[in-house]
């Protein structure tokens, strides 16, 4: 097909863990090997620094005794057990369509092991548009002598970048989306060029850095400020090109949110309120 030359091409790069998916892969495994207290060595390791906010499974799986005993079976049954969020492929597949003089390229970006996020996106998304932690076996063995990559922290940022350099794509045409505090360096990056960021939680640290936050169980919500602020459509607009491929937005609630913690100046207690406002 022969692209029209004021065609503008967009680099749209994702998270996995809870941005794709339901739940984090390492709490995934860690259900699965029966082990518990995974969330509390995360919290450890985040609070001493020692490794980027997102590498935590990574280091366990190469220094803890409990995720030591992990092969590559173990990590491609964590697959079986991942729920994707819903519309992941019309989301792929209208971004790669285009939309008007807009074009998209799609990548996945995760501090997740690489080949679970390959075997969870099979048929998806190409293995070659996906970025994750990667892991050196013994040939014999089977144990994960190394780690090659990860995808986490600042290491988001330098994909990102190579992506972006590989597609000539301009810094303002760099659009990430993200979940947590792993994303927080890559947000900041993109922004810094004027790029889009979109934050699909609540997270009280990321939510304040993305240009915009959507919060939704299906992968297409990230269409609608996409649509919005690339593509200057309106809201009925929006609803039509979603119509059009046989959806209807049912709700679309625009709220913002204010977290307030406010002290008892004569007493220690705590009061914490939680503000809706119509923004």
């Amino acid at each position: 097909m022969t692209q029209n030359p004021a065609t503008r091409l967009y680099l749209l790069a994702s998270d996995f863990d809870q941005t794709l998916s339901f739940k984090d892969s390492g709490i995934v495994l860690s259900e699965l090997l029966g082990t518990s207290g995974f969330e509390e060595k995360v919290r450890g390791l985040a609070r001493i620094n020692l490794v980027q906010q997102g590498g935590e499974l990574a280091y366990l799986l190469l220094h803890d005794l409990e995720y030591r005993q992990v092969r590559r079976a173990p990590l491609l049954e964590v697959v079986k057990r991942i729920r994707l969020n819903h519309n992941i492929r019309r989301l792929v597949d209208i971004l790669e369509a285009g939309i008007e003089d807009h074009r998209f390229s799609f990548h996945v970006v995760s501090a997740a092991p690489e080949e679970v996020v390959q075997s969870a996106l099979e048929g998806i998304v190409a293995p070659d548009h996906i970025y994750g932690t990667r892991l050196h076996y013994d040939p014999e063995t089977g144990e994960i002598q190394a780690i090659r990559h990860v995808s986490a922290g600042y290491g988001k940022v330098a994909v990102l970048s190579e992506l972006q350099a590989r597609l000539q794509v301009s810094p303002d045409h760099v659009v990430y989306v993200g979940d947590g505090s792993s994303d927080i360096h890559v947000m900041l990056h993109v922004n810094r060029l004027d790029g889009y960021t979109i934050a699909v939680s609540e997270n009280p640290y990321l939510a304040p850095i993305a240009r915009r936050t959507i919060l939704s169980e299906d992968a297409l919500s990230v269409l609608v400020p996409v649509l919005e602020e690339i593509a200057g459509f309106g809201p009925s607009q929006i609803r039509a090109l979603f119509e059009d491929h046989g959806l209807v937005i049912q709700e679309w609630d625009r709220v913002r949110t204010d977290w307030l913690t406010i002290r008892d100046g004569a007493s220690d207690g705590v009061i914490r309120l939680d503000v809706a406002a119509g923004g």
